[in-house]
Parts: C-alpha cells; structure tokens; sequence
C-alpha cells in the first residue's frame, strides 16, 4: 500500500487539509468540491490522474457519509425514495468508473458544459422552484423517476465526477419536485453511495494513496458536518445562491478544460 506520504511536504498536506475542509463543507451544501478537492491533490508529488481520482473519492466518502447523517437527524429526509436511488447509484457508479479506465472523459464535456449552462438558466430564472416541497409523481412512479435519476448521474459520478451532487440537487428539485433543503439532504445520501461504488472498483487496482485519504477523509468529515449544519440553519433559499455560485464554477472549469482540448494550441 501506498501511503502518499514518501516524498510531500508540510506546506503541501496543510493544503490539502484546507482545500479537503473547504470540499466538504461545499459537498455538504450543494456538492461540487471535487473542484477544490482534485486539484489539491494533484499538488502531491508524483501521483497519478487516476490516483488522484481514487484518492479524492476516498476523502469525499468520508464527508458525504458525515453530511448525510447530519441532514438525516436534523432534516429527516424519506429514505424509501433515498436508499433505493442510493443502490441503483452505486451501480450506476460502478458501471461508469468501468467505462472511465476505456474511455476519455473529454468525450463528454462538452455535452456537460451544455447541461449545466441549461441548469443554471432555469435555476435563475425560476426564483421560486425548491422553496417548498411539491411532490410531482406518486405511487410507483415517483420512486421509477427517483431511480432512473440515481442510475443515470450515479454513472455520470463514476465516470467524470464534478457536480455529481449539483446535478443531484437540480434533479430531485426540478424532476421530482423537492425543496432545495430536502433535496440537498437526499443528494448526501445518493453522493455517498456513488463514492462508495467508484471506490469498489478503485480498491483492486491499487490506486488509493492511503494516507493522504485519511487525512483527507478527516478534514472533509469536518467540513461537511459544519455546511450540512450552515445549510439546515440557512435553508433552502442559501442553499439555492450557493448552488448557482458552483454551477457557476463548473461552468467556466469544464469550459476552460473543453477549451483547452479542442481548441488550445
């Protein structure tokens, strides 16, 4: 096993525990802190893209495990719609990572970039969407659209990853109806078990830098317990600025890395 810790410096890891904090209290209100997280680690000497990419899902599991649990006793999301999107996430995950060792991810940022442009669109143009909750299926439907989301954003997860919980959030508000509150609180469990899924398939490989997960891990349980507690505090309508600020970020990371591939000489 390999720890991560052979050749790092002390400035180096106090960075990755700022920038593991700043991800899980970011996770915990709206996702998206892989853009913190991921670039962080790639600071460390000598590691690798997928490294890098298996070592960030082992911190986040740390956070979103720690935010969901905080949101289930302060907010009381409905776990029949939760658990059952949280395994066909898993899958999803799982199934996506798969695809990602084959695959580059740059086949599909573009198509990304274009879908959160539309996510920020609506979101903005719609003020009052995920102030309250208004369920817009019932029965057996409501639970089909609940795991058709998991499926498709937890493959998404295992395959690209940022904005995993962003896209989460968006969907559970717009599609199935939710408060941005409960659906923030629902996504934490979701997020939790696509980290879970990519990290399955991760472990064989090798690809863990142990070590600096802990680290990692420890610093993004505390973040994501301070922004899970800053948004059931704050509420849906923090949650929807601080979900239009990420949106926002991917946007221009996404863009600029589609940029660079295509069109940087």
């Amino acid at each position: 096993m390999i720890s991560g810790f052979e050749s790092i410096q002390l400035t180096t890891l106090i960075l990755i525990v700022v920038a593991g904090f700043a991800a899980g209290w970011v996770d915990a209100v709206v996702g998206g802190g892989g853009l913190i997280q991921l670039p962080a680690l790639l600071l460390v000497p000598g590691i690798t893209p997928v490294q890098a990419l298996a070592t960030n899902k082992m911190g986040s599991i740390f956070g979103t495990t720690t935010s969901a649990v905080t949101y289930y006793r302060r907010v009381g999301p409905d776990l029949r719609t939760a658990i059952p999107m949280a395994v066909i996430a898993l899958a999803g995950s799982f199934g996506g990572a798969i695809l990602a060792a084959s695959l580059p991810a740059s086949v599909f940022k573009p198509i990304i970039v274009l879908a959160l442009i539309a996510v920020a669109i609506f979101t903005a143009l719609r003020p009052n969407a995920g102030e309250l909750t208004a369920l817009r299926h019932d029965g057996h439907k409501h639970y089909v659209v609940a795991c058709l989301i998991g499926a498709v954003i937890g493959f998404y997860d295992g395959l690209i990853g940022p904005g995993t919980g962003s896209f989460l959030i968006i969907a559970l508000v717009s599609a199935m109806g939710y408060a941005f509150l409960e659906a923030s609180a629902k996504a934490k469990i979701v997020n939790m078990a696509t980290n879970a899924g990519a990290l399955i398939f991760f472990l064989p490989h090798g690809s863990l830098l142990w070590g600096v997960g802990l680290v990692l891990g420890l610093a993004n349980m505390a973040g994501g317990y301070l922004g899970a507690r800053t948004a059931v505090a704050k509420g849906s309508s923090f949650v929807r600025i601080v979900f239009l600020l990420v949106v926002a970020a991917l946007i221009i990371k996404l863009g600029m890395d589609v940029w660079n591939e295509n069109f940087a000489s």
